[in-house]
């Protein structure tokens, strides 16, 4: 067996981490034979809850878990983790645009910034969960400018698998059949759900999901819409957010990042732009990806972009543009 892996989960006493954390500790996510060293992280007044989860940990008798740190301070938690799941951020409530919670968290993302950048290896591998993810991931990254660029990313598979599901159950197809559905932009309603590349697999073979659905407006309006308010429509069904889907989504994406995409596939990751599809360099915007299994990634290039996509990819772009200005001034006054 190798070394345990550090990792670190914020908001440990939440919902989405009470999910999270099982998956991560049983092998779900790193592999059946890494170990890993569990640190929780959040604020004093969860410090009971959190005692809680450590305790149902323990009690899971985890073969994989070789420790459980439980914290409520961010230096010794940041200390030299190799992995962040950056999850702890002010929950977005029924009615709340994720504008409105802008203000709040990033202050708490400039200072989680701040621990990545003095006490974590510079190895560390970053995943923003709490929202507005993206622009967090921003400023995560901005002010931890001693860790690579490249080892920043927020989530957005949550929304490729709503994506794939919509289409799954479109075509009455298991889940598994579905691949390549794109998320373009911002983890937010002005994201642009893409299947101009997304491929299905039915009796008949593997098709195009737009040949097997064979419903332009359905799949340019109806399904669009859905996978863009999925968020708020769980809010508005459970009075909660988004959390067993949430923590399913953070496993896929720390799993591709490190053990790598399947052949012919791709996977949606919120990343620095290097300013590919006309995306302004620095800012933290959901790409097609394909990642080798050394953890390194690339920007699926040569997609044919049509000027309906492109008014998509334009909008998303613009929201994340006006959010980044908020918060960097939110930083800075």
């Amino acid at each position: 067996m190798s070394e345990p892996l550090k990792v670190l989960v914020t908001g440990a006493a939440g919902q989405i981490a009470y999910s999270l954390v099982i998956s991560i500790a049983k092998g779900d996510v790193f592999g059946p034979d890494q170990p890993v060293h569990l640190v929780l992280l959040d604020i004093p007044m969860m410090k009971a809850v959190l005692d809680g989860v450590v305790m149902e940990l323990m009690d899971c008798a985890l073969p994989l878990l070789t420790e459980i740190t439980a914290l409520v301070e961010e230096a010794p938690a940041f200390k030299d983790i190799d992995v962040a799941c950056l999850v702890g951020a002010m929950p977005r409530k029924e009615g709340m645009e994720r504008k409105d919670l802008l203000a709040a968290n990033v202050k708490i993302f400039k200072s989680q910034g701040k621990s990545l950048d003095t006490y974590a290896k510079k190895t560390v591998k970053v995943v923003v969960v709490g929202n507005p993810a993206n622009t967090n991931a921003f400023i995560a990254k901005k002010y931890a400018p001693s860790i690579p660029a490249e080892n920043f990313s927020c989530l957005t598979r949550l929304d490729q698998n709503r994506g794939q599901a919509q289409i799954a159950s479109r075509l009455g197809v298991p889940n598994k059949n579905v691949s390549n559905v794109i998320i373009w932009g911002n983890h937010s309603s002005t994201q642009f759900p893409d299947v101009s590349q997304a491929k299905v697999t039915t009796s008949a073979g593997v098709k195009s999901v737009q040949k097997a659905v064979g419903d332009d407006d359905w799949l340019n309006n109806t399904f669009i819409t859905t996978v863009q308010k999925r968020g708020a429509a769980v809010i508005a069904a459970r009075k909660l957010s988004s959390a067993m889907s949430a923590a399913k989504a953070v496993c896929d994406h720390l799993r591709d990042w490190f053990m790598g995409t399947k052949e012919g596939t791709f996977t949606s990751m919120g990343i620095v732009s290097d300013g590919s599809y006309n995306i302004p360099a620095g800012l933290v915007y959901s790409f097609p990806l394909k990642i080798a299994k050394d953890g390194s990634y690339k920007i699926v290039q040569d997609i044919a972009i049509s000027d309906f996509a492109r008014q998509k990819m334009d909008a998303t772009k613009k929201e994340l543009e006006e959010e980044r200005d908020m918060a960097c001034s939110v930083c800075e006054g």
